[in-house]
């Protein structure tokens, strides 16, 4: 069984960082690209960073770019989001999720990612 657990999140004063981790299990660490995704408030849900199964690609979304830094460790079969810089607008509950198979025109498309952790929530105070 595909499992996946955020952890890392919590309440932190604009300008600041947090580390966000995803912990996989179930799945070969090769074979799967890991996107981070995230639900404000009223909002849909959005793509913000993912990485290739083989960890030499990824992508951002433009409003985290420069601030947002994704990595993953397939030996520890985790893949990290540091954020920077972060900004009240980057209150959300944020998601991993894994996708088998994903090519890199997919990478930014949540239809390619079928595995789903619980969610971590942040929240960045003005």
């Amino acid at each position: 069984e595909v499992q996946l657990v955020e952890s890392g999140g919590g309440l932190v004063q604009a300008g600041g960082s947090l580390r966000l981790s995803c912990a996989a299990s179930g799945i070969t660490h090769a074979d799967y690209a890991i996107g981070w995704f995230r639900q404000a408030p009223g909002k849909e849900r959005e793509s913000i960073s993912c990485v290739s199964n083989n960890g030499r690609h990824s992508y951002y979304t433009n409003s985290v770019k420069g601030r947002f830094t994704i990595s993953r460790d397939s030996a520890k079969n985790t893949v990290d989001l540091q954020m920077n810089s972060l900004k009240p607008e980057d209150t959300a509950i944020y998601y991993c999720a894994a996708g088998r198979g994903v090519i890199l025109s997919q990478l930014r498309r949540q239809e390619a990612f079928g595995s789903w952790g619980q969610g971590t929530e942040v929240t960045v105070s003005s």
